[in-house]
């Protein structure tokens, strides 16, 4: 018998097995009284007790195993086994649109902006198994950098392999907008997504960023904005050393347009966030980690094997036995 799959439906006759310790006392004080007496001057000359006549409380003891064992048959043990059925409903398509430009290098998020998002958006694939995803990248022009897949070590490698200086200067947040939508507009899955995240103002591209959230917004697809920069000054490059190749950094002005990326989150009814260090970067995904989800359906199958039948049938061995002992052997004491 499994018991880690063990149960009682009516646990609560288990409550009356305590009337076998009372019913045993109870028998072990009135038991002098339950057998007949002959007083006698002397006993010389009779046979001491038969072994037999000793054990006349096994007949009792017989007794207390049938109620007990009828006892336990009322509570209904059984054996449960459980078969589970897992039902995915179809996943998420979601597109990361990811700022290259020069200012992701900027040093207020350790050891800065771009490899500080490497590492968080590596974790949030990792935590989306069911759902496609797709990377975009931008600076002042934008393109795909992997399509969206299902295979996540190709979204992970080009997350790992992200840098500095593919593409020309600029910030052009509605070509990376753009983009993210257009990755997405022959999507078939239930919910599509784009997060959009960038550390400066739209300066760059020929494509509004107005003009693709009205496009994301003709095709439901939720943004979620993350503006990546702490409050204040930082470390920005600004040039390159000519005889190391070393970039140099200058304190300046962190500048990001909240009010757009605000704006392009409120009309896809998506959200906008605002990561100023690292653990706050980490805290935004985690967050679009649990709102976002794929819905999966567990379906259980339960299988119970009755036991009750082979206590009753116990109990009822236990009773006959009794009954035989109690009108052979034990016929000439009772």
């Amino acid at each position: 018998m499994n018991w880690n799959n063990f149960e009682f439906l009516n646990p609560e006759f288990l409550w009356l097995l305590i009337l076998i310790p009372l019913l045993a006392i109870w028998y072990f004080f009135i038991r002098k009284k339950d057998t007949a007496v002959l007083t006698m001057p002397s006993v010389k000359g009779f046979k001491t007790t038969s072994f037999v006549s000793k054990l006349k409380p096994l007949l009792y003891l017989l007794r207390l195993l049938t109620l007990a064992a009828i006892i336990v048959a009322l509570a209904r043990p059984r054996n449960v086994s459980v078969s589970k059925k897992t039902k995915t409903n179809k996943g998420i398509d979601i597109v990361m649109a990811i700022d290259v430009s020069a200012s992701m290098l900027a040093r207020d998020l350790k050891p800065n902006r771009l490899e500080a998002l490497k590492k968080v958006a590596e974790n949030f694939i990792d935590r989306r198994p069911n759902d496609r995803i797709g990377i975009v990248v931008y600076a002042g022009e934008s393109f795909t950098q992997t399509p969206i897949t299902s295979d996540k070590a190709i979204v992970k490698r080009t997350i790992a392999g992200l840098k500095w200086g593919q593409l020309e200067g600029g910030t052009a947040i509605g070509m990376g907008l753009g983009s993210a939508v257009n990755r997405l507009k022959e999507s078939k899955a239930k919910s599509k997504v784009v997060i959009l995240l960038t550390d400066g103002v739209n300066n760059s591209g020929n494509i509004d960023p107005r003009t693709a959230t009205e496009l994301a917004k003709e095709l439901e697809i939720k943004v979620y904005t993350i503006g990546i920069g702490t409050n204040g000054m930082a470390d920005f490059p600004w040039s390159r050393d000519p005889r190391t190749g070393k970039l140099n950094f200058r304190k300046q002005q962190v500048e990001i347009d909240e009010d757009l990326l605000k704006e392009i989150a409120k009309e896809t009814e998506g959200q906008y966030f605002r990561a100023t260090d690292n653990e706050s970067l980490k805290e935004i995904y985690d967050e679009i980690d649990k709102l976002e989800k794929t819905k999966i359906e567990e379906f259980k199958y339960y299988n119970y094997q009755e036991k009750f039948r082979f206590f009753v049938f116990l109990g009822l061995g236990f009773l006959v036995l009794e009954f035989l002992l109690r009108n052979t052997v034990f016929k000439s004491f009772i």
